[in-house]
């Protein structure tokens, strides 16, 4: 027999052949050799009697765990992932497996030593021959008279043990000593086995939030969407609405039935609130799953959920989407239209966004994707009927949406009302707000101090040696960071170029806009919440709490304050710069900057009237600001999905981005050129480029790029056929050989 295995390497299956007397099945670990000097954590992926075109086949070494890791709906979810996103099982296995459980080692006993397994159990019952109740109770009053801790032991297991189906106690739960124990199992009134922990859920009663009639009406909707046949649904609702509160009556009746429940959110910051929360109603069904875990508590969760019957309950990030969840009912998608959902690298760059839905597609699960400010993919899939749809349109509790008003940054320059980068109108609204006691949040896309520095004199500019952009200035750090590859160096006082002393810091981020606000209002207590700060997630809980508990009055952040938190107190909302979001060069662009601009609008006024929105801009009769004046969502969708249309862009195009990668610029050139030309012969306008993207050297390696256009109703399976094809054929090549590309299916 033999058996394909799948390697955490961006290589296809091997075979290997099963040693006489070991049972194997597809979804296995197994330890197998691969080269000359390497073992590898492998998983079987089928087992067949075909031996290999090879002269000498390799043997599985052994197997790993006890029951298989990957059962076929994994699987399944797997191809299809290496199908769509085109790239290789080992790929998918890189990205779904915590690293303990797939080790790699020199030798296999080295392989062995660094498998992980979860921590075991001391589990305590009684012998069978003492299931006889009257011999119970002679043992009883023999040790009551002759050997009282023994009598207190045993009692305690045996009064353990009444509501105990299974007929077992974990050793934690009893509070007798170990040595009293022992002696009854040596004895033969107990026994005592060792394994792993099994969660003990019980009946679930749950506490849950009253809905408004508003809620409930959506909740009803979502429910009468499902039971017509719809496994996905949009619930569409502003913000501070109460999505959560209709999230958690879904979840509840699925976990009352046994089944599984994810919840994904696409910030790890997110989810430290949103557990909190989860769990004073769901208490320990809750479980965490994201990077900023632990190795070891990521890969206990992995082995302790593959080995659960149902009734869990996840919270967390995109890679939460690959955890073995084995009666997966309900997979709910927060805040869905984030960016955040989609990877970037390495592959496979997937969405985890869309393949929930595919998941509900396949599994006859649902799948409900929240948002107040939905894609407008998944809100054309709703407004067309392919999705179901709920919306909520007021606020929570009363509470008012917050008055938004657009400041003019020419015309306040104009009139000398402008100190540093606040306009006048942003600072008497938070010197008002915070005589009132209350708290301002203040958004700035941008970390760091500055984008660059510049010379006055020359014009000179500190470049990052490896990519082809400039370095950003930290002054807290004095250091220029290059925010693509991590090159970090001291921040120059003189320019190399003509030796002026006088650098000037260009453009501005978060830590500039904290330090002018601290010398605006020297009395207010100023925090700052973006990347740089978030070096632990005991930094980031600390921020956040002090801001919750108002020893914070002033919190200045990056996209990360707009994700959502839910403050009482902020009453005042600014928004530093808002044509930084409208300017960039992306067929996307109105719509994030509507997303982002009234999600950050959504943190003000959330438990009170009078929340106020202050959005800084250069061109106030841009037509999205003034859609958001208005809290028209769906005028701006009509409108940019006209133009998408017009122009033949997603949802009415399917978009592919070919990267080529190479030292050598003109070695890369040539590729893409080549590869663009195998491509044109079959697919002809659907090519576009190769060209040079904006930052086009990135960690000493020149890019060149081509996107395909494919219409939506055309195969996407041919396309990726044809492309997968090609560039073989592209690597194949003697001279390109050496190339490294990648490829983004549906790139963000």
């Amino acid at each position: 027999m033999y058996a394909d295995i799948v390697l955490p390497l961006a290589q296809p299956a091997y075979t290997y052949a099963i040693p006489e007397g070991m049972t194997l099945e597809a979804g296995d670990a197994v330890s197998v050799q691969f080269g000359l000097k390497k073992y590898y954590t492998g998983l079987v992926w089928r087992v067949h009697e075909n031996p290999p075109a090879v002269k000498r086949v390799k043997r599985v070494v052994r197997k790993v765990y006890d029951r298989p890791l990957l059962d076929a709906r994994q699987r399944a979810l797997w191809e299809w992932i290496a199908s769509y996103y085109l790239c290789t099982l080992g790929e998918v296995m890189r990205c779904a497996l915590p690293s303990l459980i797939k080790p790699s080692a020199e030798t296999d006993s080295q392989l062995l030593d660094d498998t992980f397994y979860p921590r075991t159990e001391r589990y305590y019952a009684l012998a069978a021959s003492y299931a006889d109740s009257a011999q119970l109770n002679e043992t009883f009053d023999r040790f009551e008279r002759r050997a009282p801790r023994l009598y207190e032991a045993l009692l305690e297991v045996v009064s353990a043990l009444e509501n105990k189906p299974d007929g077992e106690v974990a050793r934690r739960l009893l509070t007798a000593d170990a040595t009293p124990l022992q002696t009854l199992v040596k004895k033969g009134i107990l026994t005592m086995t060792e394994h792993t922990p099994e969660v003990e859920y019980g009946t679930p009663q749950f506490r849950l939030p009253t809905l408004t009639p508003h809620q409930q009406e959506a909740l009803a909707k979502l429910k009468a969407d499902f039971k017509a046949g719809r496994t996905t649904a949009l619930l569409h609702g502003i913000t501070g609405s109460g999505k959560t509160e209709i999230y958690i009556h879904l979840i509840a009746e699925v976990l009352k039935e046994g089944g599984d429940v994810l919840l994904m959110v696409p910030e790890i910051a997110l989810t430290a609130q949103l557990i909190e929360r989860m769990e004073r109603i769901f208490g320990s069904r809750v479980t965490a799953y994201h990077s900023r875990l632990t190795n070891h508590r990521r890969s206990e969760t992995y082995l302790r959920l593959n080995r659960s019957l149902g009734g869990e309950f996840v919270v967390g990030v995109r890679s939460s989407i690959f955890l073995p969840l084995k009666r997966l009912q309900l997979i709910i998608v927060d805040e869905e239209h984030d960016a955040s959902y989609k990877q970037a690298e390495p592959a496979p760059r997937y969405s985890a966004r869309d393949v929930a839905v595919w998941m509900a597609h396949q599994t006859a699960g649902r799948t409900i994707l929240g948002s107040a400010t939905p894609s407008l993919e998944s809100w054309l899939h709703a407004a067309s009927g392919k999705y179901g749809k709920a919306k909520l349109t007021e606020r929570y509790g009363d509470a008012e949406l917050p008055k938004i008003y657009l400041s003019d940054t020419r015309r306040a320059a104009q009139r000398g009302e402008r100190h540093g980068h606040f306009n006048k109108l942003l600072i008497d609204k938070i010197e008002a707000t915070l005589a009132r006691g209350e708290q301002v949040m203040l958004f700035q896309n941008r970390r760091g101090f500055a984008p660059y520095l510049e010379c006055p004199q020359c014009g000179w500019t500190a470049r990052c040696p490896h990519c082809n952009v400039t370095l950003s200035y930290h002054k807290v750090r004095e250091q220029l960071v290059c925010h693509y590859c991590g090159h970090t160096e001291a921040a120059m006082v003189r320019c190399p170029s003509c030796k002026v002393v006088d650098l000037q810091p260009m453009g501005f981020g978060t830590e500039k806009i904290e330090e002018q606000i601290s010398e605006l209002f020297p009395e207010a207590r100023v925090g700052r919440l973006d990347r740089d700060q978030l070096t632990s997630e005991t930094a980031f809980n600390r921020i956040v709490d002090d801001f919750a508990a108002h020893r914070t009055d002033i919190l200045v952040g990056t996209q990360m304050i707009t994700k959502g938190f839910d403050f009482e107190d902020v009453s005042l909302v600014g928004v530093l710069n808002a044509d930084n979001l409208l300017l960039n060069p992306d067929f996307r662009a109105s719509e994030r900057a509507f997303q982002l601009l009234q999600q950050v609008s959504g943190r003000a006024g959330r438990r009170r009237a009078g929340g106020e929105v202050v959005i800084q801009t250069a061109d106030p009769a841009h037509p999205v600001l003034r859609q958001l004046l208005n809290d028209d969502f769906e005028q701006m969708a009509r409108d940019q999905l006209a133009e998408r249309q017009a122009y033949f862009y997603p949802p009415y195009a399917r978009l592919t981005m070919v990267t080529l990668r190479h030292p050598q610029v003109q070695i890369v050139r040539r590729a893409a050129a080549e590869l663009a030309d195998r491509l044109r012969r079959d697919m002809g306008r659907r090519v576009l480029g190769p060209i040079a993207p904006p930052v086009d050297r990135i960690r000493g390696e020149y890019l060149m790029q081509l996107m395909l256009k494919v219409e939506s109703g055309a195969s996407r399976l041919k396309a990726n056929e044809l492309l997968r094809e090609k560039l073989q054929q592209l690597q194949q090549l003697p001279d390109y050989k050496s190339v490294t590309i990648s490829v983004n299916v549906d790139p963000q």
